[in-house]
């Protein structure tokens, strides 16, 4: 690897360590006020009145009818109001805001509040759901005449549930009216330009009226790119009123209940196979969106721009719609959509290599792309796909070739083994054209006339380093010492907007702008002197334009591959599955810091395992999530999986950071799949599962069921 991969003392290592770091819950309380919402016990009604008691001094009610701006949150659709309007769509719609600067108080007034609704019945299904939020549809190839031909078609249906972020930190935001007017609003985010037009929207004023500071975030994982916009608005709102400081924290079961998390899917594949070889796939994705919009638009392009997976299909048509439930809204998490179509594709290819007796990885081989081939949305692959080597290095480290054959036989006994494999891509950048035609990234670098430089980037460091990453890339550019440059959280009174932290994007593109930036600061160096210098995003000269209209080009410049193998064993007396191993080869590019990307690997890895086994969330029949503690909502520990093996396997991308490319969503999305491939096995691969989380009592059904 190059030398800047090596690994370096992460530059937040002492603060957090030492447990200096200022979280938004460790601001002074003095002269702050409490908020805590009213929230819809029902979901869906009209809200006929509210009653609310005569308010102690200090404390202040706050509703729609506060927001002196627009009550639409600035997402992407805009429709999440800031406060309910004359309807509640969910369970936990926040009605209004009661701050004090008393929280049992707060708590005393929040429950002698009398709502009255009448009710409206709602739609909890998305199999039921007739309001289509988005609407998309692409293909390529002659469909009818690959049907027409074929030897064989498959149909069958897959569904993914819910998965919360969980991140150690719960949601949480501040405001603050500041003398000269302005609104001060700061806490636990990723985009901190995102709540900055939110909060400018909802206020009513301009960009210099407001502005917003990241602190050090305990964890975002997707949670914390559009839900602060929301909360930043209302506590935005608050503060207005009150002319006070105003802060929410979330506590643990409020967290789990009503903030955003991944969405449930149903994915319906049609397949066409002739002289054994997979020729069309007619694809069907739904995906649940909950009662507004949010981020629904962009996950669900994703999800279905990769819907067939890393196999050359050359006839393909794939329809994807996000769908409107009266539950809770859902929004990013890592992976973006991805996981959820991945874990379609791969196991409807193992279903069609069970029924064609073939070993399902050398059915798969068949189909793999290679470079030059094109992508579902006819753009190119326009770099080497390293996924074979990749394969043979997983085989190498647990045998794989050798287990998934021996595992396939009838087995017998209380203990029954398995293996599975899974390979996919993720796309490294914000999908399509946003790169080049709504992020425009700008970032800038600051000398310091004593010689220290500073980092200007609206990037948000949420535990992936970039305040460490950032500062190696340039101290390396400027031949400077690591202590030389920093890196501060981003507020939008002093940096540039260089775009949200997402979709993997700000270690190839915001450290690649970084990087010339500080290249042009190199050659302008004046000792002594104070200087600034800019770099603004632009497209790479190879990238066929994408057309969202048509959704035809390059989706993506380039793509992160990821091959993973999981062995279980099943205790066909009580269902409990032991991971016997967790064996992972990456190719994110280049690693700006190899203990930091290791961590990432890993610890996505684990979260995709947990979402393929235990992490299962469910709403009841009203319609409110009902696991909402770490009771009912279980996550995995490193004692859930003792064996977990991750390698880096590296091709440089040209046009990223010393050949970096996106990283951080890549180890999640294909533990699904390899899970319950290796459980299907393990139960004697007579019954195809079609379904995830895969939990212990979905194990005994069908160990009942089965008679095994």
């Amino acid at each position: 690897m190059r030398p800047i991969s090596q690994s370096v003392v992460k530059k937040d290592h002492e603060p957090k360590i030492t447990g200096t770091s200022l979280y938004v819950g460790d601001y002074d309380n003095e002269g702050v006020l409490t908020g805590k919402f009213l929230r819809s016990k029902v979901a869906r009604a009209k809200l006929i009145s509210v009653k609310v008691p005569p308010l102690p001094e200090g404390y202040f009610y706050i509703d729609r009818n506060d927001v002196p701006g627009d009550n639409n949150v600035n997402i992407v659709m805009d429709d999440t109001p800031v406060y309910a309007r004359e309807t509640v769509e969910y369970i936990g719609e926040p009605i209004a805001m009661v701050a004090g600067p008393d929280g049992k108080k707060v708590d005393e007034i929040l429950s002698s509040i009398e709502v009255t609704y009448e009710e409206l019945t709602p739609v909890l299904d998305i199999r039921k759901s007739e309001t289509v939020f988005f609407d998309y549809e692409f293909g390529k190839g002659d469909m009818e005449k690959a049907f027409a031909e074929a030897d064989k078609i498959y149909t069958e249906e897959f569904t993914t549930g819910y998965q919360d972020q969980t991140y150690l930190e719960t949601q949480g935001m501040m405001a603050v009216p500041e003398k000269d007017g302005k609104m001060f609003v700061h806490g636990s985010l990723q985009c901190a330009y995102y709540v900055h037009g939110a909060v400018m929207r909802a206020l009513g004023c301009g960009p210099a009226d407001v502005h917003i500071l990241q602190d050090v975030t305990g964890g975002g994982f997707g949670g914390k790119e559009a839900f602060p916009s929301i909360l930043g608005c209302q506590v935005a709102v608050a503060a207005k009123k009150a002319n006070a400081p105003v802060r929410i924290i979330f506590d643990r079961r409020e967290d789990l209940e009503f903030t955003s998390k991944r969405h449930p899917s149903l994915c319906t594949y049609k397949v066409a196979v002739k002289d054994g070889k997979v020729t069309a796939m007619d694809i069907d994705v739904k995906f649940n969106s909950g009662a507004y919009t949010t981020l629904s638009a962009v996950v669900l392009q994703r999800g279905i721009i990769c819907a067939n997976g890393i196999y050359n299909v050359e006839n393909l048509h794939v329809r994807g719609r996000a769908l409107k439930t009266n539950t809770t809204p859902t929004g990013a998490y890592r992976g973006f959509g991805a996981p959820q179509t991945f874990f379609a594709v791969e196991m409807m290819m193992d279903h069609i290599a069970k029924d064609l007796g073939e070993d399902s990885l050398e059915f798969k081989e068949k189909h793999l792309v290679k470079q030059g081939d094109g992508t579902s949305t006819s753009g190119i692959y326009h770099f080497p796909v390293p996924v074979p080597d990749m394969i043979n290095e997983i085989d190498a480290v647990c045998d794989f070739r050798r287990k998934h054959k021996e595992y396939a036989l009838p087995q017998t006994g209380r203990y029954r083994k398995g293996i599975g494999m899974s390979m996919y891509f993720h796309g490294a950048g914000f999908t399509g054209s946003g790169e080049r035609d709504i992020i425009k990234a700008v970032c800038r670098l600051h000398k310091y006339p004593d010689g220290t430089v500073e980092i200007l980037a609206s990037n948000g460091e949420i535990g992936q380093g970039l305040r460490t990453t950032f500062p190696k890339i340039v101290a390396k550019e400027l031949n400077l010492p690591l202590e030389k440059v920093y890196y501060n959280h981003p507020d939008t009174a002093r940096v540039p907007d260089s775009g949200p932290t997402v979709a993997s994007r700000s270690l190839m593109v915001v450290g690649e702008l970084l990087r010339r930036c500080a290249i042009k600061l190199r050659e302008s160096w004046i000792d002594g002197e104070d200087q600034i210098a800019e770099e603004h995003f632009k497209e790479p000269d190879f990238v066929i334009p994408f057309y969202l209209d048509k959704f035809q080009g390059d989706a993506y410049p380039t793509y992160a591959w990821g091959v993973n193998a999981i062995e279980v064993e099943i205790d066909t007396y009580t269902g409990l599955t032991k991971i016997l191993g967790a064996y992972g080869s990456f190719d994110v590019g280049t690693p700006m810091d190899y203990n930091i990307v290791m961590g990432q690997m890993e610890g996505g890895f684990l979260q995709g395992i947990g979402y393929a086994s235990m992490e299962y969330m469910d709403y009841d029949s009203k319609g409110r999530i009902r696991n909402n503690s770490f009771s009912d909502y279980l996550i995995p520990t490193a004692a859930d999986v003792p064996n977990l093996k991750c390698m880096l396997h590296v091709e440089e991308y040209p046009d990223g950071p010393y050949g970096a490319k996106g990283a951080g969503e890549l180890p999640l999305v294909g533990a699904p799949s390899a899970y319950v491939e290796a459980m299907e096995q393990a139960l004697g691969g007579k019954v195809s599962l079609n379904h995830a989380p895969f939990t212990p009592e979905d194990t005994m059904k069908v160990i009942m069921k089965e008679g095994i």
